[in-house]
């Protein structure tokens, strides 16, 4: 990677650690690594013993390659967040990868509890998100461009080259959710009624049963 690259990508490290309008609560402590075999939530994760902390707890080395697409949308998300890294606790910021095949899809989706920037590593994409006026605001997005996804609308990325391309995101939240519009409409556990989906769409039953089959998670 260029020098450019890394320091645009460490600027906007740098930016959302330092925004003041971060997602999470503030820390009160120097540092709280999550603790996830507690089994304990108080709108994070309970606090390791300061005298068990290492190095570990704050390293991750998952978005060093690309990560594996074996789905039928042709992108994968590869996630540095609390869960991988347990020294986000507390600390309001998070990253992802995110790799596309060539026409690969990040499907309409939403981030509940952060905003998301997105630096283009490689490749070429059309990404855009829609308002609550239900405006689509969209752009092309080429490497080392930026381009800001406001928390909790629907938006998506598109590869729109003929090469594979990449992305690095961040978000001002330790763990920022993410809900998948079509999945969650169609593949929810238990199910959305079938009559439901057909009236909201405008399309008959038969055409939600064909479309929830195509979600419907693989089996092992």
């Amino acid at each position: 990677m260029s020098p450019t690259n890394t320091f645009a990508i460490f600027v906007i490290f740098c930016c959302v650690i330092s925004s003041a309008f971060a997602s999470d609560p503030d820390t009160l402590q120097d540092l709280c690594v999550a603790l996830p075999s507690s089994g304990v939530k108080v709108n994070g994760f309970e606090c390791k013993a300061e005298a068990n902390v290492t190095e570990a707890d704050f390293f991750f080395d998952g978005l060093a390659k690309p990560g594996v697409i074996n789905n039928t949308l042709g992108s994968v998300v590869t996630a540095a967040n609390v869960e991988k890294i347990p020294g986000l606790n507390t600390l309001g910021v998070s990253f992802s990868r995110i790799d596309y095949k060539a026409g690969g899809l990040n499907p309409p989706h939403t981030h509940p509890r952060a905003t998301e920037i997105v630096f283009v590593l490689d490749g070429q994409l059309d990404v855009g998100f829609i308002t609550t006026a239900n405006k689509l605001i969209s752009k092309t997005i080429t490497n080392g461009e930026i381009f800001v996804f406001p928390k909790g609308l629907v938006h998506y990325q598109k590869n729109s080259g003929d090469k594979p391309a990449s992305v690095l995101s961040a978000f001002n939240s330790q763990l920022p959710g993410t809900f998948s519009v079509a999945a969650a409409l169609f593949s929810s556990t238990p199910t959305v009624p079938d009559n439901v989906l057909a009236q909201a769409f405008q399309i008959d039953t038969k055409q939600v049963d064909n479309i929830k089959a195509k979600l419907a998670p693989k089996k092992s």
